[in-house]
C-alpha cells in the first residue's frame, strides 16, 4: 500500500505527481527544484542558494514523513552545468554526515523544469 506525502513547507507539484510516496519502509521523493514554498518564486542567480533551497524543500518533505537526511539511502542530482559541481557539492555536503552519506549520482542535463540549474531527488528508508 502506498501513502502520499505532501507538505505546505515544500513547493506544490507543478504536474501530475506528488511530493513523495511512502510504500512499506521506503520513501520516494520527487525531484525538488529551487522554488521558495512561501512565495512560489524561483530562487535564482546563485547555484549555492539554488542548491540550498532544493535541499530545504527535500528536508521539509522528509520531516513531513517523520524522517531526516540520515534516512536517505540514494540521491540523484541533475545539473545544467557540471562546472558548478563543486559549488553544489559544497552545499549538499552540509546536510549529511560524511560517514553515513547516501549513494548518489550527479548528471548533467540539457534542461530542467522551469529552466532551473539544479534538481535533486531522494530515496529514504525507515529503520
Amino acid at each position: 500500500m502506498k501513502k502520499i506525502i505532501n507538505t505546505k513547507n515544500a513547493p506544490a507539484p507543478i504536474g501530475p505527481y506528488n511530493q513523495a510516496v511512502l510504500t512499506g519502509n521506503t520513501l520516494y521523493i520527487s525531484g525538488q527544484i529551487p522554488i521558495d514554498p512561501k512565495t512560489g518564486d524561483l530562487v535564482e542567480g546563485d547555484i549555492k542558494k539554488e542548491t540550498k533551497q532544493s535541499m530545504e524543500n527535500l528536508k521539509a518533505i522528509l520531516t513531513e514523513a517523520g524522517m531526516t537526511f540520515e534516512n536517505v539511502v540514494k540521491s540523484s542530482i541533475f545539473v545544467k552545468d557540471m562546472n558548478q559541481f563543486a559549488l553544489i557539492n559544497e552545499v549538499y555536503g552540509t546536510y549529511f554526515n560524511a560517514a553515513t552519506a547516501p549513494a548518489r549520482e550527479t548528471v548533467e542535463v540539457a534542461n530542467l523544469p522551469k529552466f532551473v540549474n539544479v534538481e535533486i531527488s531522494m530515496i529514504a528508508i525507515t529503520d
